[in-house]
């Protein structure tokens, strides 16, 4: 007899608040052993991210911090003289502000290089951060198939 192999949503949305949870582990602990400029500019990076879309769900993935609402919106890396958060589809988003300084050439991500001493231009971050997650739900509601004509 073949075991069912089904399961619930609640299920599902109770590993998926473990995966949260371990993944917000991560990158604490991330934040905690930077120790330096790098640290203050993550957590204040993600603060910002949490800020302008309450519904982001934190994830670890590529030994990295990855922000996600529908898809990937963007990943916070850290270097020793750099923060760099790239976004996924940053190609296709409008950055009025000019906050893209990096991967520039590609045709589908763009990130922000945040340097030792930068401003974080705050009200412009957080727009992009929105205009990214409007950009996966546009893409979430494209991929749902049409309904069948009876």
């Amino acid at each position: 007899m073949k075991k069912s192999t089904t399961t619930t949503t609640s299920a599902k949305r109770a590993a998926s608040e473990a995966d949260t949870g371990a993944a917000s582990r991560a990158i604490d602990a991330r934040i905690e052993e930077l120790g330096d400029w790098r640290s203050e500019t993550l957590a204040r990076v993600r603060a910002i991210i949490k800020q302008a879309d309450p519904d982001v769900v934190e994830e670890w993935k590529w030994d990295v911090p990855v922000w996600s609402h529908d898809g990937i919106l963007c990943t916070g890396e850290t270097y020793k003289k750099v923060v760099k958060l790239t976004f996924a589809k940053g190609a296709s988003l409008d950055d009025p502000a000019r906050l893209f300084n990096s991967s520039l050439d590609g045709n589908t991500r763009r990130a922000i290089d945040i340097h030792e001493g930068d401003r974080i231009d705050e009200k412009a971050l957080k727009a992009l951060v929105r205009a990214a997650a409007a950009w996966n739900a546009s893409l979430a509601t494209r991929a749902k198939p049409a309904p069948k004509r009876k």
